[in-house]
């Protein structure tokens, strides 16, 4: 498996681009959005810290498990959103997807735009077999969004996550290399 080479991406709106120390505002103010976060693992963010944890780690980063990358808007340059290949796993060249867009951000088709990119850079570039999904299946949107891009639904785990006090399932999708259809 190649690095982390030949970032950032384009799309014909958007830049993947490694997240950078002045995105901490926009980070918080997208992942402390309780309708961004209803269906993530975590609760909403209360403060700026879990933004400049998640920058430093990724600024620290010294093995290649995974690629956060985020989501900016070419016209302003506004981060809206990141998209994330973690648990990288390369003997078996295969990775986990994860998303989250700014609710102010939703029903324009960026997230299909983003992963789409992200995703031929897995498969073309890293050379990944496989790319996972994990999503509450309650979130119709992920859903929506991961069967346009090819994944299919492979199983469904009950009761997986808790998150404050709700107890939330998982729906567990598939993709593979052989079944990618890039647009490029």
């Amino acid at each position: 498996m190649q690095a982390f080479d030949d970032l950032p991406l384009r799309t014909k709106r958007l830049v993947l681009r490694p997240l950078q120390k002045h995105d901490d505002d926009a980070l918080f103010r997208i992942f402390s959005d309780e309708k961004v976060m209803r269906y993530w693992s975590t609760l909403p963010w209360t403060s700026h810290e879990p933004a400049r944890a998640m920058i430093a780690s990724d600024l620290a980063q010294t093995s290649r498990d995974h690629l956060r990358l985020g989501i900016v808007r070419s016209q302003d340059e506004c981060l809206i959103g990141t998209c994330t290949l973690f648990n990288v796993n390369a003997a078996c060249r295969r990775a986990e997807v994860g998303y989250g867009l700014g609710s102010f951000a939703w029903g324009c088709g960026y997230m299909n735009e983003a992963l789409r990119a992200l995703l031929d850079y897995g498969f073309r570039q890293l050379n990944l077999n496989r790319i996972e999904a994990d999503i509450d299946p309650r979130n119709e949107g992920s859903a929506r969004t991961l069967e346009r891009l090819g994944f299919t639904k492979e199983g469904y785990l009950r009761e997986r996550w808790i998150v404050g006090d709700e107890v939330s399932d998982t729906a567990l999708y598939g993709l593979l290399q052989r079944e990618w259809k890039s647009e490029s």
